[in-house]
């Protein structure tokens, strides 16, 4: 592991050390699951910008009509 110097003001501070407690973490571990939890969310965010982008290049057919009969249950 790296050691890694951030800038953070008094009350960010303060909440990341009231959170790290409360959760029985240090500051690092809390900062660290933070971070890529933010990651992940930042690369969810790309790949349905991704999967938007392509929907609109190219739309899909109205298949829902189809789908919609095939859900209706009999009746008995």
């Amino acid at each position: 592991m790296e050691t890694v110097q951030i800038v953070l003001d008094q009350k960010l501070l303060r909440a990341t050390d009231k959170a790290a407690r409360r959760i029985k973490q240090n500051r690092s571990a809390l900062v660290r699951e933070a971070l890529r939890e933010h990651l992940r969310r930042l690369e969810l965010h790309a790949k349905e910008e991704r999967d938007r982008a392509g929907y609109a290049r190219q739309p899909q057919q109205d298949e829902s009509r189809l789908w919609e009969a095939e859900s209706v249950w009999p009746e008995e």
